[in-house]
Formats: C-alpha cells, structure tokens, sequence
C-alpha cells in the first residue's frame, strides 16, 4: 500500500472482504428522521458476527500477509472490539493470535476474544499501558502488530463501510462518525469524499477525550480517565490518520456522557437495536447539534454492540428517571398499623406500580408517632408524578419527589 489511503485501496479491501464479513444494513428511520428534523440512515455495524465495525479492518490487514507472517502469528492492543475483530478472523485463516488489553476492559469483550481462541495477556491500567507492553511482546516474539487504527490496511478496511452505505442510500450528503484513533472515519472519509467530492464528514468524539477535536480545532481540552464511549477512549489520534483527518473531515463535534446515555436509550427503543458508547455517539451528536443538520440527510453508523448488561440496564434505569417514568417520593405517615398499606393502595389507584419502598423509623427528624417512607413507583411520566403528589397532598400526606 502506498504512504496514503486512497479510493482504490478502499476498493480493494471490498473485494477481499466480500462474503467475510456481512454487508450490514444501512436504513432509514422514520422516527428518528422525525425527531431530528432530518433525514436519518442508520449504518447497523453492530450487526456484524463481532459486534463491531473492527473486524472489517482486521481481515483485510491479515488477509495481506505472507505466509512466514502468518505462521508467526499477530499480536493486536485493544480494549475490545479490535480485539475481538482480530482474535476471530485469525482463528478462521489459521493464524495464532495474542491480544494484549488493559485489565479495565469490559469483561464482555474479553471473553468473547477468548472465545474466539486467542492468547489474551491484561495488562496496564489504560490503554497507552497496554499498548506499550504489547509493542515490546510483537518484538519479543516476532509477532505482526494488527494496529486497531494507525494502519492504511485496516483504515481501508474500515473504509468499505463508505461504499455500502453510499450504494445503499445515495441519497446521503452527510456521514456523521465516531473518532478514537482516527481508523474508521480515514477510511470512510477517504471513500466517501472519492464517489462524492459534495458530502459532508464529521466526526464526533466524547468530551471526556477530545484529542481529535483538539487538533481540528485547536483546542487543548485535558482527557479524562474513562468514558461510556469505551471504544473511543484514544487519548492521541494515529500518525497516519491524523493527517487524513484534518485534510478529509470537515468537522469534529463533541459530546457529552449524558448525551451519550440517552441515545443509546433512543436506539434501544425506538430501534430496538443495542449499541454501546462509542456506537451511540453519531446519534447523540445529532441530537445535540440539530440545527446544524436541519433538511440534510445524515448517514450515521452504529459502529458496535458491545456493552455490558449491567451497564446497559443501568442507563436503561437512569433514562427512566430522566424521563420521569421511574420516580423516588418521600412521604411521612402515622406509625400505626395499616398506614403503609393506605398508601400503597391509593398509589395503585392513582396507577403508580410500587418498585421499592423503604421505611424509615430511626433515622428521622419527624416524631415519635410519626414514619418516614421512600417509594420508587414506576409512572407514565412528568405529568404524572405531578398528579400522584397532588392527590397525595390532598389526602393529608405531606409528599415531594426526591432525587
């Protein structure tokens, strides 16, 4: 490959990845085409057998070895995705596998790299740690290095993801794309901006690391130590991708962790699709910066599915408050025989559906004679929660919504 990304290499990748990994579908939503006051194409990378866009990448990096490299083996650094992308196509072509990840990454993703046969070393606390130590174990054993993005052959790769968005909805004139390294949104820019010089490429990135949006902007917002958007925390864009970033993205924005949260909700409910952090943030972008986007129609992709079920039922659970759906109510009452019960049955009535109560007696300012109790009451939203304090109050309850 030359010492630039270019058209044809995206080109070729497609036809060395063509029926390896799955042409994902690329859809219009009606919903949230609503909801954003544009038109909106979801990119279903979470479809792919990995869950994420990175194997695209992987393979056509591997799928370019000579047979002495192969029978050596790869090494890749990843806190997941790549991992996975790399540990499974390895193991499908014959080719022996380590990947090193830092003992933070998501016990998901590391145990479907497992899965999927690889030697897995945890090692470091971030991911700069890892890739130290796993740049010094490729040398030691004589190990290709599969970088997760600083490599034209796996930003090429991530490219294809252009030419079947683009073939699928020609329509498009924006592509909105997560930035960690700089691999993915290189190759789609790349390909994309070739077939059609007009479109727009911006990039999007999780306030907590902005190095890409540093550089485009000339900024010099600090990285935090950790993000939802797992997958992009990249404290450095690549060598290689940097240029291609600042001479083919027309933009990066930036989003916040609550941004974040409630587009994965929105995709989860409205698409019924899971994503994780990194996935979600195209769509947060959207939503964040609406008017920017007003009347075009925006391809976002959903670059991977990976995420915790904790995690994920957690922001379900937070997005529920937010929402006003899942509220927490303090009320005092008479400590007397029945009176927990009187209030349990007017909330049924009022059509809250009682999640948790506490009771508290001890730790209290109020009197003697007197209970405190919390009770989280699943409701239909705001209005409600209004509705049910008010009809508390008007039974002699003294009642607020807390939290």
């Amino acid at each position: 490959m030359s010492d630039t990304l270019t058209l044809a290499n995206v080109q070729a990748a497609a036809e060395r990845l063509r029926g390896e990994v799955v042409d994902t579908p690329c859809l219009r939503s009606r919903t949230l085409s609503a909801l954003a006051g544009c038109e909106v194409c979801l990119k279903f990378e979470n479809h792919q057998f990995t869950a994420s866009f990175k194997e695209r990448g992987a393979l056509n990096k591997m799928a370019q070895l000579g047979a002495a490299e192969r029978a050596a083996g790869v090494l890749a650094v990843s806190a997941g995705n790549h991992a996975q992308g790399v540990a499974y196509h390895a193991q499908r072509m014959g080719i022996p596998a380590v990947i090193v990840m830092p003992r933070f990454a998501p016990a998901v993703k590391v145990e479907n790299t497992r899965r999927f046969g690889a030697g897995v070393v945890l090692e470091g606390d971030t991911f700069d740690d890892a890739r130290n130590h796993g740049l010094a174990l490729a040398r030691e054993r004589g190990l290709t290095l599969v970088h997760p993005y600083d490599d034209l052959a796996v930003a090429a790769g991530q490219g294809t993801i252009a030419l079947e968005m683009l073939a699928a909805q020609p329509q498009l004139d924006t592509l909105l794309v997560a930035i960690g390294g700089g691999g993915l949104i290189s190759g789609i820019a790349t390909a994309a901006k070739a077939l059609r010089p007009g479109i727009q490429v911006v990039g999007v990135q999780t306030e907590r690391f902005p190095a890409a949006w540093n550089a485009a902007h000339g900024g010099a917002r600090e990285s935090a130590q950790a993000t939802i958007a797992d997958g992009i925390a990249v404290r450095a864009p690549g060598a290689l991708t940097l240029p291609l970033i600042r001479e083919r993205v027309d933009d990066v924005l930036l989003v916040a962790e609550d941004d974040i949260e409630q587009a994965i909700l929105m995709l989860l409910e409205i698409e019924k699709t899971v994503v994780e952090g990194a996935g979600a943030v195209g769509l947060a972008a959207l939503i964040k910066h609406g008017a920017r986007f007003a009347g075009r129609h925006v391809g976002l992709v959903l670059s991977g599915g990976n995420i915790e079920p904790l995690v994920l039922a957690e922001i379900v659970q937070r997005g529920m408050v937010k929402s006003g759906r899942l509220a927490r109510l303090r009320l005092d009452i008479r400590d007397v025989p029945g009176a927990l019960a009187d209030v349990a049955t007017l909330l049924g009535r009022l059509g809250a559906n009682i999640d948790s109560v506490e009771h508290q007696r001890a730790f209290t300012s109020l009197s003697v004679e007197r209970a405190e109790i919390e009770v989280v009451v699943q409701t239909r939203g705001v209005a409600h929660i209004a509705q049910i304090l008010a009809a508390l109050r008007e039974q002699g309850y003294r009642a607020e919504r807390i939290g």
